[in-house]
């Protein structure tokens, strides 16, 4: 099970950022190249008030900063250049689903963040498909609705391209950024995680394409477990079935460090061994890149190169 996809981190809100430029945007594709990487998603095309294009949509709704570079296009051409499928992140309000649980607002924001980016970016060869930004672990608010909704639009606009979403487990170790503990004691049971995905993918199945559940919020003995359950919903109800092989380690008190190579190894080997299709990983640019902030990054890299001989 090699990593062939990555997410593209541009827009975070608990990673450091990078301050690259194009020059050191190219230079990571050809890392990513010869690693085998052949798929990018951005992860979202803006969080809160800053993006990743010059959005006239986003700037006037939502005040966000308009950005001194416009990503999108640069990503597109790298992505092209180098022969790889480009997926489109929508917009992720922060505010509207996640503080106020207001799904409706959310929607409606994406829905014109998608006609306004397949306008501008739409005739680009490697955009190739969209990914849903809104993260869930559970049946959470009216998620089901919000996946429908944007998932239908964004298929429509552009004569069917597949859609992604890429879940979390609600794991012991499903803990957010700024909280100090390493491990919760409400975690879901097996059971009940695949009674509440079995109804979402039923709610889903006729506009997501692709379900890449998040493999870090769970322990290693448990990851078997959940990617087989994972992958007998995805089979069900007619879905690919993907790994986001999380490069960065959810174990240690300093959040977020690459992870030990020996972890995401396990990691990996327990999706092969469930059927799953392909792993995609969060992601390259700063947990596993040899030009990552990171010097561990590097090294994980190679290790991994040196595996993958």
């Amino acid at each position: 099970m090699h990593i062939t996809g990555t997410f593209l981190d541009e827009i975070s809100h608990d990673i450091p950022h990078q301050n690259w430029s194009q020059k050191e945007w190219d230079k990571d594709f050809q890392h990513m190249k010869a690693m085998g990487i052949d798929t990018v998603i951005l992860i979202r095309c803006g969080y809160r008030r800053w993006i990743t294009y010059p959005s006239k949509v986003l700037k006037e709704r939502e005040g966000a900063y308009s950005p001194p570079i416009d990503l999108v296009e640069m990503y597109l051409t790298l992505a092209e250049k180098y022969g790889f499928s480009f997926y489109f992140g929508l917009y992720d309000s922060g505010k509207y689903w996640w503080d106020k649980g207001d799904f409706a607002s959310e929607i409606d924001i994406n829905l014109r963040v998608v006609d306004e980016v397949w306008q501008l970016y739409g005739h680009f060869p490697a955009f190739k498909g969209w990914y849903l930004s809104q993260e869930v672990s559970r049946k959470t608010g009216k998620i089901i609705s919000l996946y429908q909704d944007l998932g239908r639009r964004v298929k429509d606009i552009s004569n069917g391209l597949p859609t992604l979403i890429s879940p979390y487990i609600d794991g012991k170790k499903a803990i957010l950024a700024q909280e100090s503990s390493l491990i919760k004691n409400d975690a879901v049971s097996l059971k009940q995680h695949e009674e509440e995905w079995n109804e979402i993918f039923d709610g889903i199945k006729e506009v997501v394409d692709i379900v890449a559940f998040q493999d870090g919020h769970a322990d290693y003995d448990e990851l078997a477990d959940y990617f087989y359950v994972n992958k007998l919903l995805a089979d069900r109800y007619g879905m690919s079935c993907w790994t986001n092989a999380e490069s960065f380690d959810r174990d240690m008190p300093i959040k977020f460090l690459p992870i030990k190579w020996e972890k995401l190894k396990l990691k990996l080997e327990a999706a092969q061994k469930a059927g799953v299709e392909k792993a995609i990983t969060f992601e390259f640019s700063h947990f596993m890149s040899p030009q990552s902030a990171y010097p561990q990054a590097g090294h994980l890299y190679q290790r991994y190169m040196d595996w993958k001989k």
